[in-house]
């Protein structure tokens, strides 16, 4: 698939019909996570910034630029990278599951279509988007703790700070409420997840065969800007798609501790509390930083894991 020489006839995923090995899926688990560390080094800032929105009590700030001015009169530059160790080191080894988990997906339905014999064996929208679910679904375990400690330490502004680090974090949260207070959140996420994990994807992979089939070139020949381009666009379909359950994610992830003191129930219940006190309007808090940081990020992301996977052979 990654190989430098293809035939040019040779669609997207025809160059996927090599076998599998499990030297082509640690290439493909250090590709990713060459990609998370991009993520998380271009994104800390505007999520730092969106956190901030969707957490704060209503008319704490103005807007993303007061957040933004706040914090560098508060706190100084670097408060835009607090909390980033934990998703350093997790959203490396998250992103690694969901391109190596979108991988492992893309060559199985492909021997799917090869063994029933298909004229054209290409990947089709349907199996592009359940590829990709399927990788949102494997990484939500492992994202839903990380993102949990990552908004906490976030939210910490300037002041006697709630937590001395990642540890003492999850210690606090496991005192809390247990081990279900560390998963605080796990369901919306998991949903966030498998849907926007499916059109991240599917918009990648779609414009990519597109590219490849009007153009008559391999995958390895697509220049990188046209890469950071197509990263863009799935960045905007992924969120366009799942901003509000990401809203109410964050809304629990900032609740109290100690379940008997929390504001919220469940997601359901902070759906209905973000309804009555904010309307719609509340469900899409720190959107416009999101949408800035979306083409960036994800431009970075790809272009990151393509051009390891393309170095990596």
């Amino acid at each position: 698939m990654y190989q430098e020489k293809e035939p040019v006839a040779v669609t997207i995923e025809k160059v996927t019909e090599t076998p599998v090995t499990k030297s082509e899926a640690y290439k493909d688990v250090l590709a990713g996570t060459c990609g998370g560390i991009a993520q998380v080094l271009s994104g800390q800032p505007f999520d730092t910034t969106k956190v901030r929105l969707q957490s704060a009590p209503e008319g704490t700030y103005n807007g993303a630029i007061d957040v933004v001015k706040r914090l560098l009169k508060n706190e100084g530059p670097a408060g835009f990278y607090k909390g980033t160790l934990t998703p350093l080191i997790g959203v490396g080894a998250c992103v690694s599951i969901q391109f190596g988990t979108n991988e492992f997906m893309k060559r199985t339905f492909l021997a799917q279509n090869e063994a029933a014999g298909l004229k054209d064996t290409s990947l089709n929208p349907t199996q592009f988007f359940l590829s990709g679910a399927a990788a949102g679904l494997a990484n939500g375990f492992l994202a839903s703790p990380i993102e949990h400690i990552r908004i906490r330490l976030q939210t910490q502004t300037s002041g006697p700070l709630l937590y001395n680090g990642p540890i003492d974090c999850v210690k606090q949260m496991y005192q809390g409420s247990g081990v279900p207070g560390v998963f605080r959140a796990l369901t919306p996420t998991l949903f966030r997840e498998a849907i926007g994990m499916g059109l991240y994807f599917l918009t990648f992979e779609a414009l990519v065969q597109k590219d490849t089939e009007r153009n008559k070139i391999a995958r390895t020949e697509i220049p990188g800007w046209r890469l950071c381009l197509y990263g863009a666009g799935a960045g905007y379909a992924m969120w366009g798609a799942i901003y509000p359950v990401d809203v109410v994610k964050s809304r629990l992830q900032t609740d109290k501790l100690r379940a008997g003191e929390q504001q919220y129930r469940g997601a359901i219940d902070c759906a209905r509390q973000i309804m009555r006190t904010a309307g719609v309007g509340g469900f899409f808090r720190g959107f416009m930083p999101t949408l800035l940081r979306a083409a960036p990020v994800n431009a970075c992301t790809f272009y990151a894991f393509e051009l390891a996977r393309r170095s990596l052979g």
